[in-house]
């Protein structure tokens, strides 16, 4: 009696520490939050309640704060990796197998796309009216290849706005950039050395600073959430109804049919992955975001799913830009029969031929300015449909996107786990470990960065 009695007060503390479950208190948050706000009165000049102003701040500044972290992340990550397998023949065999399990995940995902656009006919059940706002500009067949070649050294964008000046980036440039120094480090031989020797403690700097970002989670998952509660809540799906439960009924049928059946054939088990890609998919859920989900991707891909950081690194952030099956299969696939639909233009064998094309190659082919918008634009130039289409969907939008960036980064930590399982470099331990806090755990992250600085070789 007085065991279970002490027992008890110990296990409320523990609960409370567990980061998953602070995830879930701040999905709860955010969503009473956003609904609290949505009932608010306006500020007095018209603009948004404090609320919700606090709210998109804190969800913007957490989302910039992850996003930071991307390119720091990625070119020391990559640059280790390198120094570590050592091999560049395997490299290239794991990412070719990577990109066919892209490809077909991203034909299957259009096929079902297809189907349900097909069967449910979301543009003859449609009450929106009005033609909607052409785009300002299109995707392009050529954006792959220009991509493909940074502009400076970290493939940084400067824009000027206001008297200000904004950077962005290019993940397939910064990839391509780290590609290239870690194998000149491997080439240079003896002298690259205190190199390698650099970029291993840089990369393990880079990851504490990381983990500090990823603690703020709970908070961020609220304040993203409540953001969207507040904002769009679900009166926008309005007269696009039948168009937004396709796409959602669409990512269902991927993300828990599709996919289970992957890791099934794979001899893995279906619950250990959701257990272990789930802080990365409620993330990129409320945030909307491949890019600023990608430290947590890769993070949660390595510790809970067990593949090899060495693959790892190349693969998350080659699948944060090209690995996109609802943004790049799924829902251009819908939404180009629903334009099709709306605007009374038959569609035929070759035309649905087309957009299997483009969902399967055309995430690729925009990398460099990838995302839904430019999938459609190039979607619908391909086929022929007017671009005005894209306007009348633009109202549920955020809503429809919030299922797309969950499904794409589950998708983005599925194919490592499946070709590091066939080349038989998954840790089967880690993939099968009780899903305890270790994602959260700081002991077992320094041990880990530990591990990692022993691994890297003193000599190229």
């Amino acid at each position: 009696m007085s065991s279970s009695t002490s027992a008890a007060p110990s296990r409320v503390p523990a609960l409370l520490k567990n980061f998953g479950f602070q995830i879930v208190v701040g999905l709860i948050a955010g969503v009473l939050l956003g609904l609290l706000a949505r009932g608010m009165a306006p500020a007095a000049d018209g603009n948004v309640n404090w609320l919700i102003g606090t709210l998109k701040t804190i969800g913007s500044s957490y989302v910039k704060l992850l996003t930071v972290a991307v390119v720091p992340l990625v070119v020391t990550a990559v640059i280790a990796s390198i120094a570590n397998l050592r091999n560049v023949t395997n490299a290239a065999r794991l990412a070719g197998k990577t990109l066919l399990w892209f490809a077909i995940t991203a034909f299957i995902s259009v096929i079902i796309g297809i189907i349900l656009g097909l069967v449910l006919q979301p543009g003859a059940h449609t009450t929106v009216t009005g033609a909607g706002k052409a785009p300002s500009s299109t995707g392009s067949w050529w954006a792959f290849l220009t991509g493909l070649v940074p502009s400076n050294f970290l493939g940084l964008q400067a824009k000027a706005s206001d008297g200000s000046v904004s950077l962005s980036f290019n993940v397939l440039q910064v990839l391509v950039v780290a590609a290239a120094i870690g194998i000149a480090a491997l080439k240079v031989g003896d002298k690259a050395a205190p190199f390698i020797t650099f970029n291993a403690s840089l990369l393990a700097i880079v990851q504490k600073v990381l983990w500090w970002i990823i603690r703020l989670a709970p908070i961020g998952t609220a304040a993203l959430i409540g953001t969207a509660v507040a904002t769009y809540g679900w009166d926008a799906i309005g007269s696009l109804g039948v168009f937004t439960g396709a796409i959602y009924l669409g990512l269902f049928i991927v993300g828990f049919v599709v996919y289970p059946l992957i890791i099934k054939a794979h001899g893995l088990s279906v619950k250990q992955f959701f257990s272990g890609v789930w802080p990365a998919a409620q993330l990129g859920f409320v945030s909307r975001s491949s890019i600023g989900t990608l430290p947590v991707t890769e993070r949660v891909t390595e510790r809970n799913l067990g593949v090899p950081r060495e693959y790892a690194s190349f693969a998350v952030p080659l699948g944060a830009t090209t690995k996109m099956d609802g943004c790049a299969a799924i829902y251009p696939a819908i939404a180009a029969i629903f334009v099709a639909q709306f605007f009374h233009v038959p569609l035929g064998f070759t035309d649905y031929l087309l957009i299997i094309i483009v969902s399967v190659i055309g995430s690729a082919a925009t990398a460099g300015t990838t995302g839904a918008t430019v999938m459609l634009t190039l979607t619908l130039s391909t086929l022929g449909l007017p671009l005005a289409g894209v306007g009348l969907l633009l109202a549920v939008e955020p809503i429809v996107d919030m299922g797309r960036t969950a499904l794409n980064v589950t998708g983005q930590a599925l194919i490592p786990t499946i070709v590091a399982k066939q080349e038989g470099i998954l840790d089967l331990d880690a993939y099968n470990a009780p899903r305890t806090d270790v994602y959260a755990d700081e002991s077992a992250e320094e041990s880990a960065e530990s591990d990692a600085a022993e691994r890297v070789p003193a000599t190229a």
